[in-house]
Formats: C-alpha cells, sequence, structure tokens
C-alpha cells in the first residue's frame, strides 16, 4: 500500500513499494523564506507540523519539482546529506550539485529508479512573460508494480499538456498544487476552479489538493477548495484536502482506503 503524507505546502513523504521519497522538501522555521511574488511576508507562514528529523527519517530519496524556495528551501540544502540521491529536472541539476550534492539524476523522458518508474511530464509556472520569468519547473509520473499510479502535476496552471497527461497515463491518484498563487493577475499555480476542473476530467482518479495556508502568496484555502468540490458535487472522498502532516493510505483497487 502506498501511504502519502503531507507535510506542509507541497512537501510530500511518500512510501511507496518499498522506496521512502522525499518530494519538494520547504523545511525551515517560519519566515526563514523571502517574500515571494511581490507579497511583502516571509515564508512559511506556519512551522512544520513534526519535528524536522521525522520528516528526514529513513528517506531513500529526494524529488525536486523546481528549486524555488517554497519547493527547496536554505534549510533542506542545509539539512539533507549530500550523498543522498536527488532527482529532479535537467536545468536544477547544476544548482543542486554546485551545492554538493553528489547523486543528483535529472529525469529525462522515463526512467526507471530502484524499481519504480518515473516519467517526467510539462508544466508551466504562468503564461505568456510571466512563465519566463518563473522558469523551467516539471511535474512527474510514478508507476511501480501493486501501486496506484500517482500523477503529481507540479507548480503549473492548468492547460492543454496537463489534461493530455491525464488523458494518456489515466492516473489512479492526482497530486494538485491547489493554492491560487498568482503574479498580478497571472496564475502561476492552479486554483480550486481548476482543481474541480481536474477532478471533473478524471472521474475514476483520486484527488489530492495540496500548497494551501504556508505561503503568504496563495490565497485560496482549504475550505474554499471543499466548497469549491462540493458546488461541483465532487465528493469528499475523491477529492481529498489533507491538513498539514496528515497521512492518506491507497491502494490499487480503491484508491483513498484512510487517513
Amino acid at each position: 500500500m502506498m501511504q502519502l503524507r503531507l507535510i506542509r505546502n507541497a512537501t510530500l513523504r511518500l512510501d511507496y513499494a518499498g522506496v521512502r521519497l522525499l518530494i519538494d522538501p520547504m523545511l525551515g522555521v517560519v519566515g526563514s523564506v523571502r517574500a515571494l511574488g511581490g507579497i511583502a511576508v516571509r515564508n512559511p507562514t506556519i512551522e512544520l507540523p513534526c519535528p524536522v528529523t521525522d520528516v528526514l527519517d529513513g528517506i531513500d530519496g529526494v524529488i525536486v519539482s523546481h528549486v524555488h524556495p517554497d519547493h527547496f528551501d536554505d534549510a533542506a540544502f542545509g539539512l539533507l546529506r549530500r550523498n543522498l540521491p536527488i532527482l529532479c529536472q535537467s536545468p536544477d541539476v547544476t544548482t543542486l550539485t554546485d551545492a554538493g550534492f553528489t547523486d543528483v539524476v535529472p529525469i529525462v523522458d522515463s526512467m526507471m529508479w530502484k524499481g519504480l518508474r518515473l516519467t517526467a511530464t510539462p508544466g508551466t509556472h504562468g503564461t505568456g512573460a510571466v512563465a519566463e520569468k518563473m522558469g523551467a519547473v516539471t511535474g512527474f509520473v510514478l508507476r511501480a508494480d501493486g501501486e496506484p499510479s500517482v500523477y503529481f502535476a507540479g507548480d503549473t496552471v492548468l492547460y492543454p499538456p496537463v489534461l493530455d497527461v491525464i488523458d494518456t497515463t489515466k492516473p489512479d491518484v492526482i497530486v494538485v498544487h491547489s493554492g491560487g498563487a498568482a503574479i498580478g493577475d497571472t496564475l502561476i499555480i492552479m486554483d480550486p476552479a481548476d482543481t474541480v476542473e481536474v477532478a471533473l476530467r478524471a472521474p475514476e482518479a483520486t484527488i489530492v489538493a495540496v500548497h494551501f495556508e504556508a505561503i503568504a502568496l496563495c490565497p485560496a484555502t482549504r475550505a474554499e477548495m471543499r466548497a469549491a468540490a462540493d458546488d461541483a458535487g465532487i465528493p469528499a472522498e475523491r477529492l481529498l484536502i489533507p491538513d498539514d502532516g496528515e497521512t492518506i493510505t491507497f491502494d490499487r483497487s480503491t484508491a483513498a482506503l484512510s487517513t
């Protein structure tokens, strides 16, 4: 069975086919990350729900969608041991190796790692000039024998390539960054309305909405996400909105089993 634990924001612990992964680690204390997107509040705005040693305990590797500081902060650079495998998009390899990490593995197209199949998926961190300024991001699909397939969309807006991934891979679980962050009037990640559209596009999948209530740039709340799902007739067991520190257990046949 797969266990997915939301730590905070987009930081997740994933137990999957016997491998323990840490995804997008933002590990610092309140206010340790600079203000983002023109919002004059330092981040994160809430503390970790558990000791950082619990977050790091037993980790076999780290997946990084991109190295913006709400996904890989100074605390992560300082706390992660340098020989820990780091899987990332190609544009971030130099940043991570220059920081002293010795086992940096770019996810290019589709690859096998520790018995897992990881496939890079497209994303755009905004549109137009905003997307160019924000830089490259990636999502990924994860598969393993006997486990549900998982699509981590990452820091992307909802645009045709994301829908194409959903249609072609038909994931069992889709993790969406749903906090509605924007630069000016331009969304740079999905918001609750986009997350509802994802759920409607993938009626057989379980949706897990994260990236809430930890970064000042993200205005959407968990309550707003739940209200949007309710308005669209999407049941709570199919669109999950975990609290910080909450663990969700899945199997291939029933999607979410327990929290």
